[in-house]
């Protein structure tokens, strides 16, 4: 798939799944607990909210000519090693590909209080931010 039409469809979907992000974050901003099914969709988002930000960091490492990872946190590494996210931000990444390997393996043992408290500190708002941009522009 060409670069351009990957990035305009991982912005899309980064679109949907924040709203639904922004939905549980209104329903806990009121005191109301989320019932189980809403818990199972904050996790959903979640989990594909951060694969289209693995997807998209490979594809931005295949499309510079580089090779691609099998890891999501090898993906995200070598994507700061050519300056396309801050190493800064690596700790937050490590941190974010662990939460989707624990939504897909290790369902059994999630700290649903620990996932609400993240939903509502926005801490979903850099992988947003990652998804939103458009690394074919220069600025």
């Amino acid at each position: 798939m060409r670069l351009d039409l990957y990035q305009i469809e991982t912005a899309r979907m980064a679109a949907q799944h924040k709203a639904l992000l922004d939905q549980a974050r209104d329903i806990l901003r009121q005191g109301r607990p989320l019932s189980p099914l809403e818990q199972g969709g904050v996790l959903h988002a979640l989990q594909i909210l951060i694969e289209n930000a693995i997807g998209k960091a490979k594809q931005l490492l295949k499309a510079a000519g580089q090779p691609v990872p099998i890891s999501g946190y090898d993906a995200f590494l070598a994507l700061a090693n050519q300056e396309h996210i801050p190493y800064g931000q690596l700790p937050d990444w490590n941190a974010i590909v662990g939460l989707r390997n624990r939504i897909v393996h290790d369902y059994m043992n999630i700290d649903m209080d620990q996932v609400k408290a993240w939903v509502m500190a926005e801490q979903d708002a850099f992988v947003c931010a990652f998804l939103l941009k458009d690394f074919s522009d220069p600025s």
